[in-house]
């Protein structure tokens, strides 16, 4: 903002994306009951034969008649194009996900997929970042078909656990399975400040609403979480991750609101912060959070 002051911000409506996103999930269970959401807009569906529905709306068709279904209805009813990939694992169907934005549908078989993949960078590679892709570079690797004439041994030995991965990828395997509602590990909620901060009244008073939006996200899902997680980021981006351990686990904001604070005021020293954020891990079912206090509440 210092070096653009007149552009104008639009607040993101982070309230809206998660209903029209709920929404959409809702169409996705008409078709199936496994689904893997990833983020808001994107998700896996397991079209196999077991676990699709199969109901009035016909989904019991082919796989790819019941996706352009989806899609169609999805245009329809809220105003929203989609891109589709369909293959026979997760890999292959993100991959084939992308290649036809928007509005794409691609279809990536068995049969063909060695022959598909060949050509292809290994950038295109589920988890081949620059750093990987210039080391596969160096080894004069730019193609997955030059890595589908590599042993997996080579490739463990210059890349260790993911080199194997690599081997399976580049032949088009993929044995992950889609796993409906996978659990939190964590959950937390943060900010980027327009101007960065400094005092610890004003990083205070910014953890107000991430504390309750990280309790209404605990409710929601019947979770509780028994340590707090301050991050915060300085202006010159050193990230500091400072946890607090509770006695028992927790879905309240006020509890999360002071327990922020306490480690708040530990880091507050002066320093000026960009961004912080408010979190819990140690995820647990609601059923063992805040137990009511033997000795009645005070105050």
């Amino acid at each position: 903002m210092e070096m653009c002051p007149h552009a104008v911000v639009i607040r993101p409506n982070m309230e809206k994306y998660k209903f029209v996103s709920q929404q959409i999930r809702a169409i996705f269970y008409d078709a199936t009951f496994v689904i893997q959401p990833v983020s808001l807009d994107e998700a896996y569906l397991d079209f196999s034969n077991k676990v699709r529905t199969k109901n009035e709306t016909d989904y019991a068709g082919t796989p790819a008649a019941g996706l352009a279904d989806i899609a169609r209805r999805i245009e329809s009813q809220l105003g929203i194009t989609v891109s589709i990939g369909l293959s026979y694992n997760k890999f292959l169907a993100k991959l084939a996900s992308d290649l036809e934005k928007p509005r794409g549908f691609s279809i990536i078989g068995r049969a063909e997929a060695q022959a598909f993949l060949a050509p292809l960078s290994v950038s295109k590679i589920n988890g081949v970042g620059k750093v990987t892709a210039q080391k596969l570079f160096g080894m004069g690797i730019r193609t997955i078909g030059q890595l589908q004439k590599m042993r997996e041994i080579e490739l463990v030995s210059s890349f260790g656990k993911f080199g194997r991965q690599l081997a399976s990828y580049a032949h088009g395997h993929d044995n992950r399975k889609v796993i409906e509602n996978r659990p939190a590990k964590s959950i937390s909620a943060e900010t980027t400040f327009s101007f960065d901060k400094r005092r610890s009244v004003d990083l205070i008073e910014a953890i107000k609403p991430l504390c309750e939006r990280v309790s209404k996200r605990l409710i929601q899902g019947n979770y509780a979480g028994s340590t707090i997680v301050l991050k915060m980021k300085t202006s010159d981006f050193k990230v500091l991750i400072r946890n607090r351990q509770l006695l028992n686990p927790t879905q309240k904001k006020e509890i999360i609101y002071e327990n922020a604070v306490n480690l708040i005021e530990r880091e507050a020293n002066g320093r000026h912060f960009r961004l912080i954020g408010v979190g819990v891990s140690d995820i647990c079912s609601a059923n063992a959070a805040d137990p009511p206090n033997l000795f009645g509440t005070l105050g």
